[in-house]
């Protein structure tokens, strides 16, 4: 009788230290830190629409995106200053997202993979040293695209765009 005793106690603590694995494990596993979606840089309300705007095949996960919007206007294109928004995200490869609120109409937008978080696009005498890409993939063989070739619209209903990140070889 005691021998049938010691099978059964071994056998519910057996029972018990399984269920509080369980339970550790599945705690661990809600407690996991969820990849929230960033805040929208600007102010919703009456007349804006959200646009949603992804850097994608960034290399790592160090440092942040700068995403950079630029308004309906060529000459402030890329110019000092002459930015509409601007959000930093921190970094998640391979894609980074962020999201501005915007009247609907048209736009630019510059990203660049500030790798080292020092807030400026470092590059050496002849190529950029950190990832960066433009709407529309506009091309930069031969130097900065142009504002039309980056030009794209955000119609009434909002949009998404992704953009692809470079890097100097």
């Amino acid at each position: 009788m005691v021998d049938g005793m010691m099978l059964q106690r071994e056998s519910s603590m057996s029972r018990t230290a399984l269920a509080a694995i369980a339970l550790v494990a599945g705690a661990a596993g809600l407690s996991a830190p969820a990849q929230a979606a960033p805040a929208c840089v600007g102010t919703p309300g009456t007349g804006k629409v959200k646009l949603e705007v992804a850097a994608t095949q960034l290399r790592s996960a160090d440092g942040e995106v700068a995403f950079t919007v630029y308004p309906d206007d060529s000459s402030r294109f890329l110019k000092g200053g002459a930015k509409l928004a601007r959000a930093r995200v921190k970094t998640t490869a391979p894609t980074t997202r962020a999201c501005f609120w915007l009247a609907p109409g048209h736009y630019a937008l510059a990203t660049y993979h500030d790798e080292n978080g020092d807030h400026k696009f470092n590059r050496t005498a002849f190529a950029p040293k950190e990832g960066f890409g433009f709407s529309n993939d506009a091309p930069t063989a031969l130097g900065l695209p142009s504002f039309k070739a980056t030009r794209f619209p955000v119609p009434a209903g909002g949009g998404s765009i992704a953009i692809r990140t470079r890097y100097g070889r």
